[in-house]
C-alpha cells in the first residue's frame, strides 16, 4: 500500500556491493532485548556531498527533490531486491501478518471460543547506530544470546543477511537529482515463479489488436459489472441455479489479462465464487502458494511509478516532520504504525543529513503485526538494519525500536518517550483500516484503543493517512457494490498508466487488489481484515479521541499538486477538503491525509 515498469528497477549487474556484517552486543533485559549497532564505515558520505539544502530552496528545487524523493524510494527497494536473496523465498510481510490473523480468528471460531482481546507480548528490539567508526567483526552474532539453548530445541533456523554498503557508483545513483537519467539507466526483470502465468503473452502489438476486437464485441453483448451486480445478488438470496449461471457468463467475458473491466470482472468472480462455495480465501491459508516478497516489491515500484499516491504521501509527512523539528531540536522520535519494509524514512534520513548544523539523532518505533513462525518480530527486525545501514551511510545518528504484536495491546512503557528535548510524532498512513472495528468487537474497539494509545502518548503531530472507501458496510450487498466502485477506479487508473501486458501489473493487480478484493467480498466477522472508512468517518473517531486538527501546509499542498500534474496521468486528482488533503482519479477520492495534535 499504493503501493506495491521496465525501465525502474535498478541493473541486477551494473553495481555491486561490498558486505561488512557488523558487530552487536546483545543483552538481555527482561521481556526486550537491546541490540547496540555501532557504525563503521569509513567512507561513509558526509552531509556535504548532498546537491541541496534543507533550506531556503526555491519551488523549482522543491519540484526536483520531490523527483528526488520518488527516485530514493526506489533506489531503496531496488537495494533490497539486489541484496536480501531470502526475499525470494518469503512471503510479502503485510500478506502474511494479515494472513495470520485470519487464521488465528478462523482457528478460534472453529474452537467455538472467543478470540482473546490481548496476547503475550513478543520481544522488543532496538537497534542503535551512533555514526562512530570502527573495525565490525566478520560474522554478526544470533539473536538472542542468552537464549541459545532455546533456540537449539525449537531447531528453527534464522538467517541475518549482512549490513552492506553500496558502492560509490550506487551512491551516485541514488543521489541523482534527474528523474531521466535514472530511468535510463535501469532496468527491470519479470518476476520469477509465477505459476499463474501459463502462457507467454502474443507480441503487443498482435495482442492490442486481438484484444481490442475481442473487447468491443463483448462490449456489443455483455455489461460485465451489471452481471457482477445481478450476481452479489443471487449470492446474496442463496440462489444456487442463477449464481452458478451469472459466474458461468462473467468467466466467459472476463480474463485477468483483458481490459480494466475485464480484470477487475474477473478478481470479483472469483470473491464471489469462493464466497458462495464457502472456500477458504487467500487470506486464510498460511501454506498458500502466494508470491514472493521479492516478486511483490517488485510489482510494488510498477505502482509507486504510475501511481502518486505513495510518493506525495510520503513527501507531505516528511516535509511536515522536517518543518515541525527546528535546528534546535536534538531528537526526532517517530512512532510509525505499519512500519513495514521502511521505505517511507530514506528520504527523511537524507533530508536530516543535509542540516548545515548537523542531523538530529532519529529514532524510530517500528511497530507491525506479529508475524508468523518463533520469530514475529524478525523482518521488522530487518527493517531496522536497512534503515540503520541507510542512516550510517548519510552519518545520522539512529535507534531503532521494534514492536510486534497487536496494536490495541501495545503499551505506552513500551514506546520509551522521553520528552527532554525531543520530538515525538506519530505516524500511521494507510493501516488503520486493517483493525477491527466496533461492528465486529464492541467492548474496547481496537481502531479507538489504538487512537486512545496515540492521545496518551501526546506527540508533538499525528500524521494520519487513510484509505477513503464505503466497502466496509456489515450488509454483504451494500458492501459489495461500494467495493465495486471503488476498485473500478483502481483498475482504470492502472489501464490508463500501464501497459496490459506488463508481468509487474498483472502481478500487483492478482497480489494486492485481487486479494484485497477477495477479503472484502469473500470474508466476513474477524476474518475481513480490509476495513476502509472515509476520511469524515475518521475524523469522527479523531475528535472523539481528544484530537484537532492542524492546517493544511500551503506550501506544501501547492508543490504537490504541481508533481502530481506534471509527472502523472491527467486525471489524477489532488484536493483539500475540511484540512485534508485528498488524492483520487477521475474524481473519486481513495486516499486521505491529514495532521493532528492532542487537544
Amino acid at each position: 500500500m499504493d503501493t506495491l515498469f521496465e525501465d525502474s528497477l535498478l541493473s541486477m549487474t551494473e553495481f555491486r556491493f561490498d558486505h561488512h556484517p557488523s558487530s552487536r552486543s546483545v543483552y538481555s533485559n527482561q521481556n526486550h532485548v537491546v541490540q547496540d549497532f555501532k557504525a563503521d564505515d569509513e567512507s561513509s558520505p558526509s552531509s556535504s556531498s548532498c546537491s541541496s539544502s534543507s533550506t531556503g530552496s526555491t519551488s523549482e528545487g522543491d519540484t526536483t527533490d520531490g523527483h528526488f524523493s520518488s527516485a530514493i524510494i526506489l533506489k531503496f527497494i531496488s537495494e533490497m531486491l539486489m541484496e536480501e536473496e531470502e526475499l525470494e523465498a518469503k512471503p510479502c510481510m503485510l500478506q502474511d501478518c494479515l494472513a495470520l490473523q485470519a487464521a488465528e480468528k478462523s482457528f478460534y471460531d472453529v474452537l467455538g471460543q472467543d478470540y482473546p482481546s490481548s496476547s503475550s507480548s513478543c520481544p522488543a528490539d532496538s537497534l542503535q547506530h551512533t555514526g562512530s567508526e570502527g573495525k565490525r567483526n566478520s560474522q554478526n552474532r544470533g539473536f538472542g544470546d542468552d537464549s541459545e539453548e532455546d533456540a537449539r530445541k525449537n531447531k528453527h533456523s534464522v538467517i541475518y543477511p549482512d549490513d552492506s554498503e553500496p558502492s560509490d557508483i550506487f551512491d551516485e545513483v541514488l543521489l541523482c537529482y534527474n528523474p531521466t537519467q535514472v530511468e535510463a539507466d535501469s532496468d527491470c526483470s519479470p518476476p520469477k515463479n509465477d505459476n499463474n502465468q501459463n502462457a507467454k503473452p502474443p507480441r503487443r502489438n498482435q495482442r492490442t489488436r486481438q484484444r481490442k476486437k475481442r473487447n468491443d464485441r463483448n462490449k456489443e453483448v455483455v455489461d460485465l459489472s451489471t452481471l457482477l451486480t445481478q450476481c452479489a445478488q443471487a449470492v446474496a438470496s442463496y440462489d444456487q441455479t442463477t449464481t452458478a449461471q451469472i459466474l458461468a457468463q462473467i468467466r466467459q467475458h472476463s480474463s485477468p489479462y483483458g481490459d480494466d473491466t475485464q480484470r477487475l470482472a474477473h478478481y470479483f468472480a472469483d470473491g464471489l465464487e469462493a464466497r458462495f462455495s464457502g472456500g477458504t480465501p487467500p487470506y486464510g491459508p498460511l501454506g498458500s502458494n502466494g508470491a514472493s516478497a521479492a516478486d511483490v516489491l517488485k510489482a510494488y515500484q510498477v505502482y509507486l511509478k504510475a501511481c502518486p499516491f505513495a510518493y506525495m504521501s510520503n513527501f507531505y509527512a516528511n516535509r511536515t516532520i522536517g518543518k515541525l523539528a527546528n535546528h534546535a531540536t536534538t531528537t526526532i522520535h517517530i512512532i510509525d504504525f505499519g512500519v513495514l519494509y521502511g521505505y517511507q524514512w530514506p528520504c527523511l534520513i537524507q533530508r536530516l543529513s543535509e542540516r548545515t548544523d548537523g542531523p538530529p539523532k532519529l529514532r524510530i518505533t517500528g511497530i507491525e503485526f506479529p508475524q508468523p513462525g518463533f520469530r514475529p518480530s524478525e523482518r521488522v527486525e530487518q527493517t531496522g538494519r536497512r534503515l540503520a545501514s541507510y542512516c550510517k551511510r548519510f552519518n545520522v545518528p539512529f535507534e531503532y525500536n521494534v514492536i510486534a504484536k497487536k496494536w490495541e495491546n501495545v503499551n505506552l512503557e513500551e514506546l520509551q518517550i522521553n520528552r527532554d528535548g525531543e520530538v515525538t510524532v506519530v505516524n500511521c498512513l494507510y493501516r488503520l483500516k486493517n483493525l477491527p472495528d466496533e461492528t465486529v468487537i464492541e467492548d474496547n474497539c481496537p481502531r479507538d484503543a489504538v487512537l486512545n494509545l496515540i492521545r496518551r502518548i501526546n506527540p508533538d503531530l499525528f500524521i494520519h493517512g487513510v484509505v477513503n472507501g464505503m466497502h466496509n458496510a456489515p450488509f454483504f450487498f451494500s458492501r459489495f457494490r461500494e467495493a465495486l466502485f471503488h476498485f473500478s477506479a483502481l483498475f482504470d487508473m492502472f489501464e490508463a498508466s500501464l501497459a496490459s501486458e506488463d508481468p509487474h501489473r498483472q502481478m500487483f493487480e492478482r497480489e494486492v487488489f485481487g486479494r484485497d478484493v477477495m477479503n472484502v467480498v469473500a470474508c466476513e466477522g474477524l476474518q475481513r481484515v480490509e476495513r476502509p472508512e472515509t476520511y469524515k468517518q475518521w475524523q469522527v473517531r479523531n475528535v472523539r479521541a481528544g484530537f484537532e486538527q492542524v492546517a493544511l501546509d500551503r506550501d506544501l499542498l501547492r508543490k504537490v499538486k504541481s508533481m502530481v500534474k506534471s509527472d502523472y496521468h491527467k486525471d489524477f486528482v489532488v484536493d483539500e477538503d475540511g484540512m485534508w488533503m485528498l488524492q483520487g482519479w477521475k474524481g473519486r477520492i481513495l486516499q486521505a491525509i491529514s495532521c493532528w495534535r492532542p487537544v
